[in-house]
């Protein structure tokens, strides 16, 4: 009895997760890294602005100058992502160009840079922001864009290519 529950089992496939949930998971992943290599480059002197400067509009105090404002800065940053993973699911998934997810990065930096400047008062304007820091960010956005982008667009293409049939299929018809 117990090796026919085992049999079952092992020829039971895993369902799979499904886009929107995979999108969220990327967009997830995705800020927790890329915040997190940004903050190793505010580390090492490569941009000045920190990751923490999304704590700006929202946190008052001493706290978020600490190892604690970083954990909650990259949290928010992950979070993020996963609003950005889904804008990007619904918006561009039927991209299958890494262009489209290099001009979402860019997008992106555009918006934080030059729409959402006002929120960050440490931060200088883009005209004012050092050769380092610019292009550190903007490599950082497009990376980010690229990672969500590309893979979106990616399991989107391996959906639809599962989905429709196969030329053998279409010719034994």
């Amino acid at each position: 009895m117990m090796s026919d529950k085992k049999k079952l089992d092992q020829n039971q496939q895993e369902k799979p997760m499904s886009l929107q949930a995979m999108s969220l998971l990327t967009g997830l992943i995705g800020g927790l890294v890329w915040s997190g290599i940004g903050y190793i480059f505010y580390y090492f002197n490569l941009t000045k602005l920190s990751p923490k400067i999304i704590l700006e509009p929202i946190a008052v105090g001493a706290w978020k100058d600490g190892w604690l404002g970083v954990v909650i800065a990259l949290t928010l940053y992950g979070i993020l992502g996963m609003g950005l993973g889904f804008f990007y699911y619904a918006a561009l998934k039927r991209f299958r160009s890494i262009y489209v997810a290099v001009g979402f990065g860019v997008a992106l930096y555009a918006v934080v840079f030059v729409v959402l400047h006002p929120l960050f008062p440490s931060m200088p304007s883009i005209l004012k922001l050092d050769l380092n820091t610019m292009l550190t960010s903007l490599c950082l956005y497009i990376l980010f864009g690229t990672f969500v982008g590309f893979s979106i667009s990616y399991e989107q293409s391996e959906i639809e290519d599962h989905k429709s049939p196969s030329k053998a299929d279409l010719q034994e018809s």
